[in-house]
């Protein structure tokens, strides 16, 4: 997320009742959290773990509970519970605000496009020329859709990410500041839903189409003339790349790459990156025709077996 106005690592730690460490007149033009940061970033830390990640990324400003010499070029901010200030921080600079209209006046709404009733579109969502917003449809604020996009009813564009931290208490949310972005030609199938990025975006580019029932997680990349199947789930920081083939059921798991033109075949589960230009099934996945011969050579097997009972 981009602030409105960059601020001082002086004025962040101010705001915070922390204390800062380094050139008090570095300035912060984004609040980010890790797997997102870019220069100019604030990002956060709070296990031993993660320290030397968070330390040497592309961060600017690293909110910490650990008093540390900051490397060149960067400041710190020491803080007795990082993930805590952090959320202050992201809730101060972009606050949920009430809408009263089912199109928020500060929405910019393209010419030709189509809005059903019984739509939501929420505070500064951009929409493109001559796209079709079915009824139901929800569109969370700051969201961009792009032109020529068809949302079908009852689809989700922009839940926060399912992004928690645990606590003696119970979990602690990490709020979403991030957005959706559809490409141009994005097709969205009915009771699909796309979860913004915590900080980033959630990117569904140009040419993609999904079916019905599809789940994409937080800060996810789908390339571009990708086809998703119903009742598949793709979870958070997974990369997909261009036409990428996903068929009816497949699941993916979190932080993964899925190369160029892979083809998973229907119910395939995946839990690790996988070269592109290939076909996958099974679960785990794996190439398709490695398991189908094995398959065969099973079966073969048996007849042999039950030929000699």
């Amino acid at each position: 997320m981009k602030l409105p106005l960059p601020q001082t690592v002086k004025q962040l730690s101010g705001i915070i009742n922390g204390r800062f460490i380094g050139d008090p007149d570095l300035l912060v033009t984004g609040i980010n959290e890790i797997h997102m940061v870019e220069k100019g970033d604030l990002t956060f830390v709070d296990h031993p773990k993660y320290y030397d990640k968070a330390l040497n990324s592309n961060a600017t400003t690293i909110l910490i509970n650990k008093e540390v010499e900051p490397p060149a070029g960067k400041g710190l901010i020491i803080s007795d519970k990082p993930f805590d200030d952090y959320v202050f921080l992201v809730k101060k600079f972009r606050p949920f605000v009430t809408s009263t209209t089912s199109v928020s006046p500060s929405a910019e709404i393209g010419e030709g496009t189509i809005i059903q009733p019984g739509a939501f579109i929420g505070n500064h969502v951009k929409i493109g020329n001559d796209c079709l917003i079915h009824s139901n449809v929800s569109i969370y604020d700051h969201c961009i859709i792009g032109n020529n996009v068809i949302i079908h009813a009852g689809s989700v564009i922009g839940a926060d990410a399912y992004y928690y931290q645990r606590r003696p208490e119970g979990y602690k949310k990490l709020e979403s500041c991030g957005r959706v972005i559809l490409e141009d030609n994005v097709e969205i199938g009915a009771l699909c839903s796309i979860d913004k990025g915590v900080s980033g975006d959630t990117i569904i580019s140009f040419g993609t189409k999904f079916d019905n029932h599809v789940q994409v997680g937080h800060d996810t990349y789908i390339g571009r003339n990708c086809l998703i199947g119903a009742h598949s789930a793709i979870a958070g920081v997974t990369r997909i790349e261009d036409d990428v083939i996903i068929w009816a059921n497949v699941l993916v798991n979190k932080d993964l790459v899925i190369g160029s033109k892979a083809i998973l075949l229907a119910t395939t589960g995946v839990d690790k990156s996988i070269e592109g230009g290939k076909t996958y099934y099974d679960a785990p996945a794996r190439e398709a025709r490695k398991y189908w011969k094995e398959k065969a050579i099973i079966k073969q097997m048996i007849e042999e077996y039950q030929k000699k009972k």
